[in-house]
């Protein structure tokens, strides 16, 4: 079992950037990683992915060339570069771990609270 752990969520005023961590209790080397985020009265919606190696990255269309998504397999964390933020970006953001070729997401963490204020 492996638990996932989010962290750098906060308030920030719109136009302005924060990092989230999501540190996992194992080795996350061998799956994709997904950060999803899920605003008040909407459904959960896919942000980014990166694959096991770090060189293939996905975005959604809403925060493509404004947030990046990295990961540090020795240290067993995801990271996700959160810039030129817009209030429509205030959510609960969480991580996600998938093994190659599986159908749904192996490991879920609780999330982190991000708000923008304009």
């Amino acid at each position: 079992q492996v638990q996932l752990v989010e962290s750098g969520g906060g308030v920030v005023q719109a136009g302005g950037s924060l990092r989230l961590s999501c540190a996992a209790s194992g080795r996350i080397g061998a799956y994709f990683m997904d950060w999803f985020r899920q605003a008040p009265g909407k459904e959960r919606e896919f942000v980014a992915r990166i694959n096991w190696s770090g060189d293939s990255t996905s975005y959604a269309d809403s925060v493509k060339g404004r947030f990046t998504i990295s990961r540090d397999n020795t240290k067993n964390t995801v990271y996700l570069q959160m810039n030129s933020l817009k209030p429509e970006d205030t959510a609960v953001y969480s991580c996600a771990m998938q093994r190659l070729g599986a159908s749904s997401y192996d490991y879920w963490g609780q999330g982190t609270q991000v708000t923008v204020s304009s």
